[in-house]
């Protein structure tokens, strides 16, 4: 968890600005819900590892020293947002589409743009099963990423029901599916020995490990699993014939099979078109997907900038019939530090404090320069006065270190005349201009 400097701020605003204007311009609405949710809430909905990794609060009061919790801080914005479905269902659109920009909590171990406190900019649309929804989701994330100026990216598409299939005719029985799965989830972050090991802890028994990895190389070695939008190795029709030979006959995995044809078909039509590709090693641990399953991979990063899926059961949970629905979720945090550590923000993202600060000339012009600070307020700038009559070096300075652009100077002279001076801190250059036209002025290119 940490503190954001200004710096920091502005940057991060930028970001979720960005966010916000692509996710509103595909018509989904705002959305807000408490960093609190009840325990039970939670529970049993993001898988055994989920499980461990949420933050509990204990009771209050004379509950306290028991140790007992009943209320947690929120782990995701998908669990709330089916809650929020279900107990506000009459008064929402049938087909409700929302993005929510806000923090969530998890318990984990910190590492390279990863957080115990960090934002997610999660876009959801519930109502329908059409996957025209995948597409469009897919297209939104898309849109965010090359707005932002990554083009290297590429999104993951796989499919639970696939998975199913895969594993099943790997030999991995049933009731290991979910712990099959949160091993494979891992193999881009610990590689094929690190899942054969975990496999192994797991009680995945050897030969259904290496039937499940040999196939996932397979897959790889086609081109499936690399991340560079530019690499053109891959191909979704001979990703999918490879998983139709593999299943065989196996009927979830051949019915996801077919969804996966009609994504891939329906993106040709987007903005995510040549972004998106096919990849059965793709897993995705939370347990309450059921469908298509998605995610950002961008070349330099273990892990991902985001992901996603459909989970169709999800909101049934809370109210009793099943709501299709389907979200994609992109980490503000994870993508704050690529943007950072390859130069991604234009300066406007790093801007200055202020357009321009009002110098103050004595003690007795304190009031004139506020008074010009107001007015150039109502023009349209951001204006910052120096607080103190000092020496006017040491206020150019002071300006000058905080990557204000440009000086106003109000002294004896300028107010007798009813001028201002403009000093232009970059050049140096410096000119007088009628006190009324100052705003103007300042805000010409």
């Amino acid at each position: 968890m940490r503190d954001f400097l200004p710096d920091a701020v502005r940057r991060r605003q930028y970001v979720i600005g960005v966010v916000t204007d692509v996710y509103e311009r595909y018509g989904f609405e705002p959305l807000e819900t408490p960093a609190v949710e009840n325990l039970e809430t939670l529970l049993g909905k993001y898988g055994e590892e989920g499980n461990q990794l949420i933050f509990k609060i204990l009771k209050r009061g004379e509950h306290e020293a028991s140790g007992q919790a009943d209320l947690a801080l929120r782990y995701d914005l998908t669990v709330p947002l089916a809650r929020v479905v279900a107990q506000y269902r009459g008064q929402l659109p049938r087909f409700f589409r929302r993005y929510q920009i806000q923090p969530v909590w998890r318990a984990d171990r910190p590492a390279r743009g990863r957080f115990r406190e960090f934002y997610q900019c999660d876009v959801d649309a519930l109502g329908s099963r059409s996957m025209a929804v995948e597409a469009e989701l897919c297209a939104a994330a898309s849109d965010v990423l090359v707005r932002l100026g990554f083009s290297d990216f590429s999104i993951r598409l796989n499919h639970r029901q696939v998975l199913t299939g895969v594993l099943d005719a790997a030999g991995v029985s049933p009731d290991q599916h979910g712990e099959a799965l949160v091993a494979l989830d891992k193999l881009d972050k610990i590689g094929a020995d690190g899942v054969r090991r975990e496999l192994a802890d797991r009680g995945v028994p050897t030969t259904a490990s290496d039937g499940l990895l040999q196939f996932s190389a397979g897959i790889a070695s086609s081109g499936a699993g690399t991340a560079s939008a530019s690499d053109a190795s891959f191909d979704n029709a001979d990703t999918l014939d490879r998983l139709s030979r593999f299943v065989g006959d196996h009927e979830a995995g051949r019915r996801g099979i077919e969804e996966l044809r009609n994504i891939d078909a329906l993106v040709a039509s987007t903005s995510a078109h040549g972004r998106v590709r096919i990849d059965a090693t793709l897993a995705r641990g939370l347990s309450y997907y059921t469908g298509a399953i998605m995610e950002v991979a961008v070349p330099d990063l273990a892990g991902s900038l985001g992901g996603g899926g459909r989970y169709d059961n999800l909101v049934g949970m809370f109210l009793g019939e099943d709501v299709p629905a389907c979200g994609f979720s992109l980490g503000l945090e994870r993508i704050i530090v690529v943007m950072t550590e390859r130069g991604m923000f234009p300066p406007g993202a790093e801007s200055a404090p202020a357009d321009v600060m009002v110098t103050v000339w004595n003690a007795e012009s304190l009031g004139e320069s506020l008074a010009l600070a107001r007015e150039l307020r109502e023009g349209g700038l951001r204006v910052e006065v120096y607080p103190e009559a000092d020496r006017l070096g040491k206020q150019f300075r002071y300006a000058s270190a905080r990557g204000v652009p440009f000086v106003t100077v109000l002294g004896d002279d300028e107010r007798a005349q009813g001028l201002v001076a403009i000093k232009d801190m970059k050049s140096g250059a410096q000119r007088a201009v009628a006190r009324g036209d100052a705003a103007r002025e300042l805000k010409a290119p």
